[in-house]
Formats: C-alpha cells, structure tokens, sequence
C-alpha cells in the first residue's frame, strides 16, 4: 500500500444517522479514515470519543516518522519500532516472516486497536468499534453482539456474507484483502475477509490468505508492484492488475489454495475464520462465524475489500 502522508492535520466530525439521533464520530487524517461508534453510558461514550480524538492527533506523524522500516520486508530479527501503532503491526506479521511480508501489511488494522485500546481506557462501554476503512477494531461485552456485512467486490456493492460477531468469541478484529480493494495483492480473490483475536492480526492473514489465491492462467495480467505506484512496499514483485472470466477448474484450483492456507492459520490459532471469495464462488473456513450467504440487511458495519 502507499505510505502515509498528509498536507493537512487530522479531522473529527460526526457522522448523523438516518434517524436524527444516532452518531458516529469520522477521524480522518491522510489516507487514515475512520468511522467510530460507541454504545454505554453517556459520560462514558463521550469520554471514548474524546480519547479517541487524542490519540488520533499523531498517529500518522509518528508512522510516518518510520516508513522506510516498515516497508521493509521482515527478516529473522524481530525490528524495534518506537510508535505503538508500528509495533502492532510488527507483531501482527511476525508469524508470517519466512514469507515476504512487510508490516505494511497490516497498517490499516492495526490503527484501528490503537484507537480502539485509548477509547477503551478507563471507561465502560457496552460495545464499540473502529472502522478503518472496512477494517475493523471492535469491543463487545456481556450479551452485545454486532453484525457486519462482506462486500466482496466495492465496484459493485452487493451483500455476500454476514459475520455475526459476540463477546463469547476470542476476536476483536475483522479485515478484507483482495486484488479489488485499495492495496496490492499477489492473488487473485476477489476478497477475503478474516476474524482474528486483533484487527491489526487479522489485517496481516488476510494478506497472505488473499496472496494464496491464485493461478496461473492467461486471463490475469500481473505488473511489478513499482511500476504501478513508486513507493510500494511490494516492490518489484508482481501483483495483480485484472483478473478476466476464468473456467470453474481455475477457480476452484485458486480458491482451494487458499482455503488450504486459512486452515492451517486457523489451527495455528491465528485465526478463527474465513471467508473466501472469486468471481461467485466462496470458501468458508469456520463457517459457525462467517455466513457464505446473506438474506438479510447487517445492523452495524460494512467490510469490504
């Protein structure tokens, strides 16, 4: 993905629902876009909303202050980060190193639970999440539950799946990767969505869940990933540019790679489930979670690639 930049400082607006009432607090910063919403007590939503306005001021500073490292593929020494956002997304792609992977990978989830964790400090809420683009940080306690749909393609919206998250569960994130969606993949899903115990582990699984999906056929042209935008983190490998109309053989070659690769992740305990999806065919790994078909409206969230 490209690096974070910014001519012009952080933003915090609200978000009004279609009934008047309910709000949802946007930050936005850069390419950084986030959409909050908390549910609890009075004071103590709005003492969320607040701590999340101060921890959002130098996020983006600060990984900025460290973009030549974190685009730089992980080695067999763990890097030392200063900026918690940035260790996060260490960690979070750490188990990954023996593949080319860069922290990068999981930037976008991991601000999420940087802003979820000062939101969540020192306060009570019944549930809350941070959405950052389609991934997302969330919190849950007691019986709160939260519904979030699977866009598969964001060209052409269209409900695909549901995951239907709880407080009984062991995740707090949920991410989409895919060649349709605003970062670089080596694979050809459409998307693929993942729950994880962190949105920032998450983020960095459906990387390399998403890079497993792939094939070779002459109807995906490839390009160097720097050729396409000069300050990658890919690099020069290739990454997906179009995917054409494939035979079902192909697809379903793509889709059983990566469903291979989500499993073993998934008996890691990296992850608890996944949802594959290309050109109309879908992979489900931890189905109990993440629902192939939709018949209904999700209440809370949007994901998508």
């Amino acid at each position: 993905m490209s690096g974070p930049s910014s001519s012009t400082g952080p933003t915090a607006a609200w978000l009004v629902g279609r009934d008047g009432i309910s709000r949802r607090l946007h930050l936005q910063h850069g390419p950084i876009d986030l959409v909050i919403e908390a549910f609890g007590t009075q004071p103590d939503v709005a003492r969320a909303y607040d701590q999340a306005v101060a921890r959002f001021q130098d996020i983006l500073e600060t990984l900025a202050g460290e973009l030549d490292d974190l685009r730089r593929p992980l080695g067999p020494a763990h890097p030392l980060f200063r900026g918690p956002v940035a260790r996060r997304m260490a960690a979070a792609c750490w188990p990954y190193r023996t593949v080319f992977i860069t922290p990068m990978a999981a930037v976008a989830g991991a601000v999420a639970d940087e802003v979820l964790a000062a939101m969540l400090a020192g306060v009570q809420l019944a549930k809350a999440y941070v959405n950052n683009g389609g991934d997302i940080a969330f919190h849950l306690s007691g019986q709160e539950t939260l519904r979030a749909a699977v866009v598969c393609n964001p060209d052409l919206p269209h409900l695909d799946a549901i995951a239907t998250l709880n407080a009984a569960q062991p995740s707090c994130g949920i991410a989409t990767s895919g060649w349709r969606g605003r970062s670089f993949s080596l694979g050809i899903a459409d998307a693929v969505t993942v729950l994880a115990e962190t949105a920032a582990q998450a983020d960095a699984a459906a990387t390399i869940i998403a890079n497993a999906v792939t094939v070779e056929h002459e109807m995906i042209r490839r390009q160097p990933a720097h050729s396409l935008r000069d300050d990658s983190d890919l690099g020069a490998l290739p990454v997906t540019v179009s995917v054409g109309t494939l035979p079902i053989f192909a697809i379903n070659e793509a889709l059983s790679a990566g469903a291979a690769r989500a499993q073993d992740l998934r008996r890691s305990g990296l992850i608890q489930a996944a949802f594959l999806s290309l050109q109309g065919e879908t992979r489900t790994v931890g189905g109990e979670v993440l629902l192939a078909s939709a018949q209904q409206a999700p209440q809370d969230m949007k994901v998508s690639g």
